[in-house]
């Protein structure tokens, strides 16, 4: 007796096991929006239609506070780290762009001289990206049966969400307008490059123009005594034309028609297995500078129609039953435009050429002749390894020491050695700055530098504003089972991926020791 009762045990558990992933959706969609804030999406509220954020704010799980728990975010590092679970002290990608310590020139995050590009000269892949993605884990499950693609106006984010094995990840070649993916993917289908000849963002750019879709007077936030529209005509630039439409909420549009040729060439979300769509779109400033009040808005309200035709259109081909579907942001970066001297901020400008080379003097002074200092790059400074070796000195110790006299300089608030981040005591800040360095591509010394300060970097023509202040990102989840909800409390941006793989019933990314989203009330 007692061993039937254990096989009809076995028998019912094993067959429940069989049944889970029956009950998982036969798509996922992760919508990464770069620079989306959730202030401004509730504040321009009033001006969205019915079937794009409103729906989703009466129907998906709302958290309005996402943390990264890292310093120095931009779109790959924040990406990067929505689809591992973990922060690019892990998962390596610590920017856009580092410098490379051994060829002293600054480095994509995705280039790979390994593979050539499609439609492209870029050579592309993940292999920078140490950690596996939500999307690896997928195909790992399905033992690769899973379809799983990515598009993106952006190289970077198509890659890093397609994670390292993927069918496909897309992008815009910002110079010739179409459609350009790499040879480290399984092929380049003939769909795309049929769809690239006739009707990739480079066949209509000549007619696309942005102006204000709606009537001037619906919009709120208006200066006083502004009452001008805009006119943003991308091919009056020749030479950045791409550039700009990529920094318009109309690439949000061409992004989704692209989404939907995939939908009509492929089996996408149309069996049992899961599959997953990687999408990004984009919310910053038109061209990257200071946007005013009527283009912000205008900016929010096609997003908000964007949302809703990317909605109807899994709906369409899918079933948004059987779809979940998030929607979290790369957080917002204040554009590179100074407080105006007349409103008397504090500010100044931060040279890093002439900081690599005062601390190159004060090396020489205690350690001899020599040049210690073998780059720099954005606010980190890269030390001269092979010099420090033949002369038989202590790394650790040059480090702490030149991060000591770094806090000698005007506008530096704090300046950090890899040893000490590596090795130092925790504190809170201290953690913020150690998450988001990592030994293999970050510099040996690290530069804080003053909030209204800017960080002046001549030899790679970078300038950038120091801005601390907090800007609200969030996280929107529908369908999986979770219940119409807004969340205040703060949610790290690492519970996402654990969130989405637990949905899906596999396991969570390499990298990630977050709980996932199961009981947040």
């Amino acid at each position: 007796m007692n061993k039937i009762l254990a096989s009809l045990i076995t028998l019912f558990v094993f067959s429940e096991l069989q049944a889970q992933p029956a009950t998982a959706p036969r798509l996922i969609v992760g919508l990464t929006i770069d620079q989306l804030r959730t202030d401004y999406l509730e504040a321009f509220s009033s001006l969205y239609g019915e079937k794009g954020f409103k729906k989703l704010w009466k129907e998906a799980m709302v958290v309005r506070n996402i943390q990264y728990g890292f310093s120095s975010r931009d779109r790959s590092s924040a990406i990067s780290s929505i689809y591992t679970g973990t922060t690019p002290s892990v998962h390596g990608i610590i920017a856009n762009r580092w410098l490379d310590a051994t060829t002293l020139h600054p480095v994509n995050c995705v280039d790979d001289a390994s593979f050539m590009g499609n439609f492209t000269t870029e050579s592309t892949s993940p292999a920078k990206l140490l950690s596996s993605t939500i999307t690896d884990e997928l195909e790992i499950f399905t033992q690769g049966k899973s379809l799983v693609y990515s598009i993106s106006p952006f190289r970077e984010s198509a890659v890093l969400s397609a994670g390292h094995a993927a069918n496909g990840a897309y992008w815009i070649n910002y110079d010739t307008g179409k459609w350009c993916s790499s040879t480290y993917y399984k092929d380049f289908p003939a769909w795309l490059s049929n769809y690239n000849s006739s009707k990739a963002p480079d066949s209509k750019i000549s007619n696309l123009t942005w102006i204000p879709c709606n009537d001037i007077k619906r919009y709120k936030f208006l200066p006083s005594g502004n009452t001008k529209g805009f006119k943003h005509h991308f091919a009056d630039n020749k030479q950045d034309k791409y550039r700009l439409l990529i920094t318009s909420p109309l690439i949000n549009d061409e992004v989704n028609l692209l989404t939907e040729q995939a939908f009509q060439n492929t089996s996408i979300g149309r069996d049992s297995i899961p599959d997953m769509l990687c999408l990004t779109y984009y919310a910053g400033n038109y061209n990257h500078r200071v946007a005013n009040s009527l283009e912000l808005q205008d900016a929010y309200v096609r997003l908000d129609r964007s949302v809703a035709s990317l909605l109807e259109m899994l709906d369409r081909y899918v079933g948004l039953q059987h779809v979940l579907f998030f929607i979290t942001s790369t957080g917002y970066h204040d554009s590179n435009e100074p407080d105006p001297s007349s409103y008397r901020i504090p500010s100044g400008e931060f040279n890093m050429k002439h900081c690599a080379a005062l601390l190159n003097m004060y090396l020489m002074a205690i350690y001899g002749n020599g040049q210690y200092i073998n780059g720099y790059y954005d606010n980190q400074i890269y030390l001269n390894h092979r010099l420090i070796e033949q002369k038989k000195l202590d790394l650790n110790v040059i480090q702490d020491k030149s991060s000591e006299f770094l806090m000698q300089f005007s506008g530096v608030n704090e300046a950090y050695s890899a040893h000490e981040l590596l090795n130092g005591a925790w504190s809170s800040r201290i953690d913020e700055i150690r998450n988001g360095y990592n030994r293999l591509h970050s510099g040996d010394l690290l530069v804080s530098v003053l909030p209204g300060w800017t960080i002046i970097d001549e030899q790679h023509n970078l300038e950038k504003i120091v801005r601390n202040g907090y800007i609200p990102a969030p996280l929107i989840l529908l369908g999986g089972g979770f219940k119409a909800s807004t969340i205040n409390t703060p949610v790290n941006v690492g519970c996402i991926a654990p969130t989405i793989t637990s949905c899906l019933h596999i396991r969570a990314p390499n990298s990630s020791t977050y709980a996932p989203l199961t009981h947040i009330h």
